[in-house]
Order: C-alpha cells, then sequence, then structure tokens
C-alpha cells in the first residue's frame, strides 16, 4: 500500500508507466514487427501478382499479418503515453 491508503498502480488494475529499459525494448520490437510487416506486405502483393500463387499461403500471410498489426497497436497503446483532455 502507497501512504494514503491506495494499493500502488499495478494492484489498483492501472498499469504502471513502462522504466526506461522496457521502453527501449519495447520500441525495438516495434521496429522489428513494423520492417516484418512491411515485408508480408511485399510477399503477399508478389503472390497475388502471380496467376499461379498458393492461396493457401497467402491466407496464411494475410493472418499474419493481421496478428502483426494487433501487436503492433497493442504496443504503440503501451508506450505512448495517455493524453487527458
Amino acid at each position: 500500500m502507497i501512504a494514503g491508503g491506495s494499493p500502488p498502480p499495478h494492484l489498483n488494475g492501472e498499469v504502471a508507466p513502462l522504466d526506461v529499459e522496457e521502453k527501449a525494448a519495447a520500441e525495438a520490437e516495434l521496429a522489428r514487427l513494423r520492417e516484418e510487416h512491411r515485408d508480408l506486405d511485399t510477399a503477399i502483393e508478389a503472390m497475388v501478382a502471380n496467376a499461379r500463387a498458393d492461396h493457401l499461403q497467402v491466407q496464411r500471410l494475410k493472418k499474419r499479418k493481421l496478428v502483426l498489426k494487433d501487436r503492433i497497436s497493442q504496443l504503440e497503446d503501451d508506450t505512448l503515453p495517455d493524453i487527458i483532455a
């Protein structure tokens, strides 16, 4: 408990801000995920342009791309401070 009787933020259902090392690690992971997302986009475009493309493989790549997009959004939300207007 913090003086004043309220529990610390991590025990009160709030997310504690990232420390410097965690933020640097999150930024590095974000960069890696964004690069993989771009690479998948390029690969999907190339496969779709090929008339003999494996449609199952294209669907798998698209699904992976969506998973990456969700993870990128989650990391961005975690690393960007909430702004109260």
